[in-house]
């Protein structure tokens, strides 16, 4: 990106934004989502011209990695000069306000572009040889929505409902995720009510060219249902209790503990995507009401972890 014309510029140094932002541009696959969406993107023939789909598309990426809502980011464009320079904005410019980045995000709603980015991403990724199909391991995680009811229709969102989790009571979605057992890279995102067992999406979330697939104790039983799908061996905890009760004198119990480590520590890989999006780019609670909206934000988010967690290897294939 070329360096912002600030007026009163008193350092040089890179903050760590700017440094996340050089990262990512250079590891998003800028032109092949340009292409991926330009059909379903106005030309602009008449009234006041379109902005450019390369800007549009950066701020809507902007928004899912600062956690800006549509007016949030129309604020921001005015605040935050590197957002702009990110966005392609000449100088002087008029900014996208809140309405045009309302609609740009319709759109893609609409034609269910994010599953499309998300196998775009990952299409780069099998290239590239950093997402392998032989094993997948499967999780999910609550997302938080308001619950708060000082809205118009005076009532939460009926699409999102109450969980327990240990002692505690959660208010909203899950998102169920398959992911590469080799790597921890996202390839199948499911959106579903936060009262939605684990067990239920388990066998929705594996592409199919699986040889090995791994659960946690939550998804006991899952080769046994009609949805289960053959040539697939499943790998899944023993529940915590069982586990405890077994007598490491005991050498076959040894070994049985010995196969739990290392079943976990394969598992382990399906929290990094999970980390990343809520602690690097801030998503811990839905922004929308709806499942289909949540979902497709969510499916966005794991293509954008997918590129942040393999921009080393990317950026190091490009040079």
């Amino acid at each position: 990106m070329k360096q912002a014309s600030l007026e009163l510029s008193l350092s040089v140094k890179k903050t760590r934004k700017r440094e996340f932002l050089e990262q990512m541009d250079k590891v998003v696959p800028w032109q092949a989502l340009i292409d991926l969406i330009a059909p379903y993107y106005p030309e602009g023939k008449k009234g006041r011209p379109p902005f450019s789909l390369a800007t549009m598309l950066r701020t809507h990426f902007l928004q899912q990695w600062f956690t800006l809502s549509d007016p949030g980011m129309e604020e921001a464009f005015f605040d935050v000069p590197l957002y702009r320079e990110f966005a392609q904005l000449p100088e002087f410019s008029r900014m996208p306000d809140e309405s045009t980045i309302l609609r740009f995000r319709h759109r893609l709603e609409k034609h269910k572009l994010a599953e499309q980015i998300l196998a775009t991403v990952n299409d780069l990724l099998i290239e590239r040889g950093l997402l392998l199909k032989t094993g997948t391991v499967v999780d999910a995680t609550l997302i938080a929505a308001p619950s708060s009811t000082k809205n118009n229709d005076k009532a939460r969102d009926p699409e999102m409902h109450s969980s327990q989790k240990g002692n505690q009571w959660h208010f909203g979605m899950k998102a169920h995720i398959g992911a590469d057992a080799d790597s921890g890279l996202v390839h199948t995102v499911r959106g579903t009510s936060g009262h939605v067992h684990d067990v239920l999406e388990g066998n929705s979330l594996l592409h199919g060219q699986e040889v090995d697939a791994y659960g946690d104790a939550g998804y006991q039983g899952i080769h046994k249902r009609p949805d289960a799908k053959p040539g697939v061996t499943w790998h899944v905890a023993m529940r915590p209790g069982k586990r405890r009760a077994l007598d490491k004198s005991n050498p076959l119990d040894q070994l049985t503990d010995q196969v739990e480590k290392a079943k976990a520590g394969i598992r382990a890989k399906v929290e990094h995507p999970f980390r990343v999006i809520k602690r690097q780019f801030g998503y811990v609670k839905t922004r929308y009401r709806g499942l289909k909206k949540n979902t497709a934000q969510l499916v966005t988010l794991f293509a954008l972890s997918n590129l942040w967690m393999v921009r080393a290897k990317l950026q190091g294939a490009q040079g």
